[in-house]
């Protein structure tokens, strides 16, 4: 262990969509500014989990044409995107998506963590401890060993709240029913590459044969496919039930859920590629790092976005971003069932949910910002993460003491 303390600006927990975001805005400004990942590559969902789409970046339109909703970090990861896959947004029923790259994502990151000099970036660490004096004081930990850091401000970019639990702070988070389901992401190496339609219509047929005859699990029903952008590389997507017990905090729930998701995927492209010539040669290529937790823990802030807020399109004076994403839920394995504003108005995102009550000095950003479990639904994706993320960068960037 360290005797001598080291001395941040800015500390931000989390290094996915909205962690980056808030570091490299923050350095931007000024601010000395450490960043802590506990994995080995930033990304969080995009890149750990494979998440595969930007979503959240466009506006919601009738007609075609993809329009960019936020300016700023979230404008910048989409030009940087199409730079480094040669792929622009694509139409999915009404909805504008970036395909991205998870191995272009994780360069991209750390890109911009290098070519800022104001940012300490600590991968491998976790947060052990948060405690407040007149600065914040942090106990991060590897294999190493401990530890302590002292930063001005704080962001909690990780996704669930992980600050509000280790300082005893009000946060919310819906029975375990109701909370949206995770997704378990895969590569696949398919000598075809993209799936046309008629090959999706025969994929489909093939695993409820399978499911019909017990040779490919029940969960496996849910399961798509798209292109990667690669040749012979295509990303198989699941939507895993959890059950009625479910909780993303349990290593054994999470566990359990890891071993199923792998289980499932084995066994169905191990059918596919039995059954037809449209997947011979077909074999699982990637595994992710864990799981993707769409819900989890939620900060309440001096203001709680509601779903009533995005369906009316409401809007604020403090808006530091919009969200144009549906509400996207998956409470269920079933598939998402989504719920579109009015007049595919955008709803604005006030500064006072990225502010927990009573906390100066600290900012939250990303899916756990203070919404409730509808607007959640919505405000979760990568897009919009980007952009809480600059926000909070920025006014931790520029918070002092009172």
């Amino acid at each position: 262990m360290k005797s001598a303390r080291e001395t941040f600006d800015v500390a931000v927990i989390g290094g996915g969509s909205a962690g980056l975001a808030a570091a490299v805005t923050a350095a931007r400004q000024g601010a000395r500014t450490l960043l802590i990942e506990r994995h080995g590559y930033l990304g969080g969902m995009g890149t750990a989990s494979l998440v595969h789409s930007f979503c959240g970046l466009y506006l919601l339109r009738d007609e075609p044409g993809a329009v960019l909703a936020n300016p700023g970090f979230a404008s910048e990861m989409a030009e940087r995107m199409i730079a480094a896959t040669g792929i622009g947004p694509v139409r999915m029923g009404r909805v504008d998506v970036l395909p991205q790259h998870p191995v272009e994502f994780v360069r991209i990151a750390d890109e911009l963590i290098s070519a800022e000099p104001m940012i300490e970036l600590r991968l491998h660490s976790e947060v052990t401890s948060i405690s407040r004096e007149s600065d914040w004081n942090i106990g991060i930990s590897g294999r190493s060993g401990a530890q302590s850091l002292t930063a001005r401000a704080l962001v909690d970019a990780s996704g669930d709240a992980t600050a509000a639990a280790m300082l005893g702070l009000d946060s919310a988070m819906v029975d375990a029913p109701r909370l949206q389901r995770p997704a378990y992401v895969f590569g696949v190496h398919r000598p075809g590459g993209l799936l046309g339609d008629s090959e999706r219509l025969e994929t489909a047929g093939l695993i409820t044969e399978g499911i019909r005859e017990g040779c490919v699990p029940r969960d496996a029903m849910g399961l798509t496919f798209r292109s990667s952008g690669r040749d012979s590389e295509i990303f198989g997507t699941l939507d895993l039930s959890g059950g009625e017990n479910y909780d993303p905090f349990d290593a054994r729930c999470l566990t359990q859920l890891e071993i199923l998701g792998r289980s499932i995927a084995a066994k169905t492209v191990a059918w596919l590629a039995g059954k037809s010539v449209i997947w011979n040669g077909s074999y699982v290529s990637q595994w992710p790092v864990r799981a993707g937790v769409r819900e989890s823990r939620r900060w309440i802030g001096e203001y709680v976005l509601t779903g009533s807020d995005l369906l009316a399109g409401n809007r604020f004076e403090d808006e530091v971003a919009l969200a144009t994403w549906p509400m996207e839920f998956r409470e269920t394995a079933r598939g998402p069932k989504l719920r579109f504003p009015k007049e595919n108005q955008p709803a604005g995102i006030p500064l006072r949910c990225l502010k927990p009550v009573g906390m100066d000095g600290l900012f939250v950003a990303g899916r756990c910002i203070s919404a409730d479990h509808e607007a959640q639904a919505s405000i979760r994706v990568m897009g919009t993460c980007f952009a809480t993320g600059e926000a909070a960068g920025r006014a931790a960037a520029s918070f002092r003491h009172p």
